[in-house]
């Protein structure tokens, strides 16, 4: 029983410091000059955490609410895993609602505050700002994430119509996102 508490507070520690190395080696170096005003950061925060983002967006085929006689597709949900340079899993995201949860168990939501388009077939852009983590580590005091540079994701152009009501399609993404805390 004794073995089992040193293991868990071993593996901790460990992420703890996993942790503790991302933030230090990107606190502070990214520059926005080259993205978008719309989702940019406020003056006033760093960079606390970079991840690169592997996973899927889940859209689903729905009644458009601007003509119920339409079908078109509807954002269901993501997954990702975010890890750092090395490939070591640090976040993972999933929603709805959307949520960023490291691996040292603090976690976070948050509101979209603005997106701009990114590479045709892409998912967006997005700046949001970051609601508080209930729990203490690496997202505690997060102010913003920012999704960037991305690849895959967007919604499928063809393929839903009232018949395909309820279908879902799964479609791979990667990109980057950035963890801000107030300086």
């Amino acid at each position: 029983m004794k073995n089992q508490y040193m293991l868990k507070a071993l593996k901790i520690t460990a992420v703890s410091a996993l942790m503790a190395a991302a933030s230090q080696s990107y606190a502070g170096t990214f520059s926005q000059e080259n993205l978008p005003s719309e989702v940019r950061v406020p003056a006033g925060n760093q960079v606390a955490m970079f991840t690169a983002a592997k996973g899927n967006i889940t859209w689903e085929c729905k009644v458009d609410t601007s003509d119920e006689e339409k079908a078109k597709w509807a954002f269901a949900g993501p997954r990702a895993i975010l890890s750092d340079n090395k490939g070591n899993h640090l976040v993972s995201y999933f929603g709805p609602p959307a949520t960023w949860e490291s691996l040292d168990g603090s976690s976070i939501t948050g509101k979209q505050l603005a997106v701009s388009p990114s590479a045709k077939g892409s998912i967006p852009m997005q700046l949001v700002k970051a609601n508080e983590s209930a729990r203490p580590g690496a997202l505690k005091d997060v102010t913003y994430i920012q999704r960037i540079n991305l690849s895959g994701g967007a919604a499928p152009e063809t393929g839903c119509n009232m018949d395909k009501l309820g279908h879902k399609v799964v479609v791979n993404y990667s990109g980057e996102y950035l963890f801000w805390k107030a300086k």
